[in-house]
């Protein structure tokens, strides 16, 4: 009988299958998976033409024979590139957010990759989305819930244990003491 993998567990691990980079066995489970599943069939057709669309401009960048018939593969081009997973990150200045977004106006390459990325993110949100409204537990509330038990649930620190002893023994001293004097 054939191991059945989830939605969730192909979505994890579908670029590693679409780079080559799972071993035979599950490279198997995630085939037989994909045989049988249409949405996780379709999530793989938009990765690979995500990805064959990165491998097609990437080698015509390197390729210099193109380079003269693609007036839009140039050095701002390449910037772009390099600069286009920070950009969606928001991680660059308001200066170089601009500078991308005049590149990617201007080149219909870069334009194209900007709506690559964007559809793959977008796929990727509701992978993640869609699994996390599937699952049954809540994850992140369990661990925290046992984090907090291993805390309240634990018996006291022996030295507290012995100064709570030893206090209540001076207090009892004392009020002996008091009581001796008093009467």
């Amino acid at each position: 009988m054939q191991k059945q993998l989830t939605c969730e567990q192909v979505s994890a691990l579908l670029t590693f299958y679409v780079e080559n980079k799972l071993n035979d066995q599950l490279k198997k489970y995630v085939e037989y998976h994909l045989s049988i599943c249409p949405e996780c069939c379709e999530k793989l057709k938009k990765l690979q033409k995500i990805v064959n669309n990165f491998t097609e401009i990437s080698n015509k960048i390197h390729s210099e024979d193109d380079e003269d018939e693609n007036p839009y593969l140039t050095k701002q081009y390449e910037d772009f590139r390099l600069n286009l997973s920070a950009y969606i990150d928001n991680e660059l200045s308001d200066e170089e957010n601009i500078r991308i977004k005049k590149i990617a106006i201007s080149n219909p390459i870069a334009r194209k990759d900007l709506e690559d990325i964007y559809t793959f993110k977008r796929l990727l949100h509701s992978s993640f989305d869609k699994t996390k409204n599937e699952a049954k537990e809540d994850y992140s509330k369990n661990i925290l819930n046992k984090i907090y038990s291993l805390h309240t649930n634990n018996k006291l620190d022996p030295f507290y244990l012995i100064m709570t002893i030893f206090t209540v023994m001076i207090a009892f001293i004392i009020l002996g003491v008091v009581n001796i004097f008093v009467f």
